[in-house]
């Protein structure tokens, strides 16, 4: 196995205010842009050429990672003009690939944190003479999932909408969103069209009769869509939770990026971490957050499972909990902000009339 795709063509509409100025696999996740650790992890997998599906702001990816040489890979990237979906924008980079037509090709979705056993889906696939290999995961609740039934060998046997009914929960194995394609596949996918392949391509596959095998991994795997799983999934790498070998630093309860000033007696737990040039008040308690470079967060300011954006600045004695302050806002002193509340970029909010402790 030697080259991938990465489609990270998304608008993170989800992610917002995260994504105004910054694709979502850009955004830093345990110091370091999210692409990043997928980067890192399929390098680690033997392959050596990826190809970026990009489109949302694409231009932001070249100038961070050029051609890929400082990770030990070979980078390209394709734009879309418009919009092609996850099958689309697979056709429309396949002219890049080197593969043969029998050969597989990776694919992986921009916004998923795995601990996938990448060389076992690649093993999987080529073991079963698959068309293509999907890495199916289990989850507790699937009703917000698509499902994907396999046989006793692991052969894909159906591709099921979101379950409205008990009776409909057939399977809790659903798509993790990581695949190896035949390239003949990619290369059948119809050109310049938005195409789906979880909702086209996948399930005309197999009423032709096509040969797609599952491979259930139940290691770490999260969506990263949401602000909160976001957040989770930063804490998690810097905790050690979710592996990958681009993390900056040590595991542990917190990672402080260079030239980031965090006073004597702040408290920084549950995987936190400080990016560059931030600052962090005396006596400030940030728990479980992503703190971006630049930012500064006064005295006294307590901020749980939260994420600030660059340069954005917390007043003392705010309390923030679950909650996404963007880039170059400003949230004055005594303020209490909870339960999902997002703050646009550029916002200025005012000091509170009332005082609040940080003890409560």
């Amino acid at each position: 196995m030697t080259e991938a795709i990465l489609l990270v063509g998304g608008k993170g509409t989800r992610l917002r205010p995260l994504t105004v100025n910054t694709p979502k696999p850009m955004v830093p996740a345990a110091g370091v842009p999210f692409l990043t650790h997928q980067l890192a992890r399929a390098r680690a997998a033997g392959v050596e050429h990826i190809v970026l599906a990009t489109s949302y702001l694409a231009e932001v990816f070249e100038p961070y990672f050029g051609d890929g040489s400082a990770l030990g890979l070979h980078l390209e990237y394709v734009t879309e003009e418009e919009p092609l979906g996850t099958g689309g924008a697979l056709r429309n980079v396949a002219p890049y690939l080197r593969s043969g037509s029998d050969e597989p090709v990776l694919v992986f979705n921009g916004d998923i944190l795995t601990g996938l056993d990448i060389r076992a889906l690649v093993a999987t696939h080529a073991s079963s003479g698959a068309d293509v290999s999907l890495h199916l995961t289990r989850v507790d609740d699937p009703r917000a999932y698509g499902l994907v039934p396999t046989d006793a060998t692991g052969r894909v046997t159906a591709f099921l909408e979101k379950p409205q009914t008990p009776e409909e929960i057939v399977t809790d194995q659903i798509n993790a969103g990581a695949y190896v394609f035949r390239r003949s596949v990619i290369d059948s996918i119809p050109a310049g069209r938005p195409v789906s392949v979880e909702r086209e391509t996948f399930p005309e596959l197999l009423s032709s009769g096509a040969h797609l095998q599952g491979m259930v991994d139940s290691t770490y795997w999260l969506d990263l869509g949401t602000p909160q799983a976001f957040v989770r999934g930063s804490a998690d790498l810097v905790l050690g939770r979710a592996p990958s070998p681009a993390v900056p630093g040590r595991c542990g309860d917190s990672l402080v990026l260079p030239t980031a000033e965090v006073a004597a007696d702040a408290k920084l737990t549950g995987g936190t971490v400080i990016g560059a040039g931030a600052r962090i008040g005396s006596g400030a308690r940030v728990t479980g957050s992503t703190v971006l470079s630049g930012a500064v967060v006064e005295p006294g300011a307590t901020v749980t499972d939260s994420l600030i954006g660059e340069r954005a600045h917390i007043g003392a004695r705010t309390l923030l909990t679950d909650t996404v302050i963007g880039d170059d806002a400003h949230v004055g002193a005594d303020n209490e902000l909870r339960s999902g509340a997002r703050i646009w970029c550029n916002t200025q909010l005012p000091a509170s009339t009332l005082r609040f402790s940080s003890d409560q």
